[in-house]
């Protein structure tokens, strides 16, 4: 093993240990947001894109969840967590659990840029189409006030039943879906890597 290659694996290794450490587990979260958008908005209307990787100027943005439909489009970013969580406005939120404390980038601001990436590609879509929404599943629980758009598994649905204003055409939908998927990066490995690769450069080192 080279030590690039050593290198690389140790980022990957730290950045999956660190998210097990705070309580972690995003793949548990994702499955449970996918198969709830899978089972509720599976109707013609509703265009489902799990675990979406697009290219932004200094690297690449990992969406979890795009969902299309004529009321918009939604770009969900999920969290799972345990314990007691704080949110505020800056840049990270804070888990307790145990009696320690975690840091973690605060979602909000994370979508934020995933919902800028989507914009930009979807250039022919109003801006005020492209949503923000963050759902956390777990079994944690806000001891801050929990910010606008931030949801419990629970909630989303009733929060789509909301949205019955049709902002875009079928085609336009089509047209979404078609750019969104000849755009996304190619699942594997190595999308993995560069992904954890700009995280360093912009936030450093992962606990």
């Amino acid at each position: 093993m080279t030590t690039f290659v050593a290198a690389i694996a140790f980022l990957v290794l730290g950045f999956g240990l660190g998210r097990l450490h705070r309580g972690l587990s995003s793949n548990q979260g994702e499955a449970a947001v996918r198969r709830l958008l899978s089972t509720h908005f599976e109707s013609a209307s509703y265009h489902l894109l799990n675990n979406v990787t697009l290219p932004v100027d200094d690297g690449t943005t990992q969406i979890d969840h795009i969902l299309v439909s004529r009321f918009g489009v939604f770009v969900i970013e999920t969290k799972h967590y345990k314990g007691w969580l704080f949110a505020n406005s800056g840049p990270k939120w804070t888990q307790v659990l145990f009696g320690k404390h975690y840091k973690f980038q605060n979602p909000i601001l994370q979508n934020t840029k995933h919902v800028r990436a989507v914009s930009k590609l979807l250039d022919f879509v109003e801006p005020s189409a492209v949503r923000s929404l963050v759902v956390f599943t777990g079994d944690g629980v806000f001891k801050s006030q929990r910010p606008d758009g931030v949801l419990a598994l629970s909630e989303v649905t009733p929060f789509f039943a909301n949205f019955n204003e049709e902002v875009l055409s079928e085609n336009r939908v089509q047209f979404c879906v078609g750019r969104l998927e000849c755009t996304r990066r190619r699942l594997s490995r190595q999308t993995d890597i560069e992904h954890v690769e700009y995280l360093t450069r912009k936030f450093g080192p992962v606990d």
